[in-house]
């Protein structure tokens, strides 16, 4: 009893762990209001599964600065999050603009994909991860072969 507890209470945690890969951003000193802050804010809103307003701190963080890619990843992820499908898709396309070589982007882009039932876009974007980062492209792979079964 007590190990299926554990483990229905690691599962419940599982998919929090992705949405903060990304690590809290640094704050520009000076007190003023940044797209940094309100990046940290919506990564702890994401932990906490409150995928609405994560989704707006991502938003306001991109309205601070468009051009940082970690916003538009973890606005990718809250989309995702709400079935948003779509603009998930173009959420972590823009974060690749900005980083083409963004490994938590690119497994995340993935998933998205698998989530879709576009498995040969998930294959394409698993191989563009594999030597960025070997760890997160056997967890997409395991997506898509889970997927390819059903």
């Amino acid at each position: 009893m007590r190990w299926t507890v554990l483990g229905l209470a690691w599962l419940a945690m599982a998919p929090v762990a992705h949405a903060v890969d990304d690590p809290p951003l640094r704050v520009p000193d000076g007190g003023a209001v940044s797209a940094q802050a309100r990046f940290n804010e919506g990564r702890a809103l994401a932990e906490r599964r409150d995928w609405a307003a994560a989704e707006r701190k991502y938003r306001e963080a991109i309205q601070l600065d468009p051009e940082l890619p970690e916003p538009w990843n973890g606005l990718g992820y809250a989309l995702r999050q709400q079935r948003h499908w779509d603009e998930s898709v173009k959420a972590y396309l823009e974060a690749l603009r900005l980083r083409p070589n963004y490994p938590q982007a690119l497994e995340y882009l993935g998933h998205a994909y698998v989530e879709m039932g576009r498995l040969d876009d998930a294959r394409a974007v698993h191989a563009r991860l594999l030597p960025l980062d070997p760890r997160e492209a056997d967890e997409l792979a395991q997506a898509i072969a889970k997927a390819a079964r059903r």
